[in-house]
């Protein structure tokens, strides 16, 4: 649980719980005390840090945090991300620890969002997924925005039975080559869609497994793969000058929702398709 304590509490999985002082080290934006200077006069500023003493007395606890890169005084009230886990759920659905993600600024370029998301640990990726309507709220900043978060952030929580079932569906799911590389396109695509000049990555390189414990053709184990291998960069290829130059790992807010979202989308057309 986030307290004031210099210690870290480590659970059996690694994933530490992070002090107050730890939240302002990684994401200082969360303890804005004012809004952005060129906010909308109808914008209700409410500072993460009254949300997160909410959602701790809620029964969650912070274990992951960043921010943004904003340039000059934007910079104090970027965009920012923190990950929650509750203390009343199992800690382990599958390979993965369930997680409320909660997504804000103080700029006025954003509502609160909060998703469900998951953390594999074996490879310590952090995942978002969604189950029809379920794994994405928007709350705007108006009306009873901490009462609101706190009611959404709860029923995610109740929610993540769904995601355990997709989870063993997706265990389950065979695919074929051809499917497998079907699914690395799509991903490619995804991933490098806003590229006017697309890198030289051929998309079965998103197929590599980091770890042998990831080698397989269900669906679950080349998705989390091809995830791995979008978000953490890493693939070498030629570039235009015949130098061999590698891909660059995810640390955009902005991209790491997007493509985390649109892949497990991929994900679940693929699923219904096999």
């Amino acid at each position: 649980m986030v307290s004031n304590a210099s210690n870290t509490h480590y659970d059996s999985f690694n994933l530490p719980a992070l002090t107050i002082g730890d939240l302002q080290k990684r994401a200082p934006s969360v303890f804005a005390t004012t809004p952005f200077c060129n906010t909308s006069p109808n914008y209700r500023f409410i500072s993460t840090q009254r949300i997160v003493s909410t959602l701790l007395e809620a029964g969650f606890e912070a274990v992951a945090a960043q921010q943004s890169n904003a340039r000059g005084e934007r910079s104090n009230f970027a965009r920012h991300l923190l990950r929650f886990r509750s203390i009343s759920l199992p800690r382990k659905f599958n390979d993965v620890v369930p997680q409320i993600v909660l997504i804000n600024s103080h700029d006025g370029t954003s509502a609160y969002q909060l998703r469900a998301g998951l953390y594999r640990t074996l490879c310590m990726n952090g995942l978002l997924a969604r189950v029809g309507d379920f794994g994405v709220v928007h709350v705007q900043h108006r009306g009873n925005v901490i009462a609101n978060i706190v009611d959404a952030a709860l029923q995610l929580a109740g929610g993540f039975s769904a995601i355990n079932d997709v989870i063993d569906l997706m265990q389950a799911a065979r695919l074929t080559e051809s499917q497998r590389l079907r699914f690395a396109e799509q991903a490619f695509a995804i991933r490098f869609q806003r590229f006017e000049v697309k890198p030289a990555v051929i998309p079965r390189q998103l197929l590599e497994a980091r770890r042998e414990l990831d080698r397989g053709d269900d669906l679950w184990r080349v998705y989390n793969v091809i995830q791995e291998n979008m978000m953490r960069g890493g693939i070498t290829y030629l570039n235009r000058r015949g130098r061999t130059s590698s891909t660059r790992g995810i640390r955009a807010i902005r991209e790491d929702v997007r493509i985390n979202t649109a892949l497990w989308g991929a994900a679940m057309t693929m699923l219904t398709r096999v």
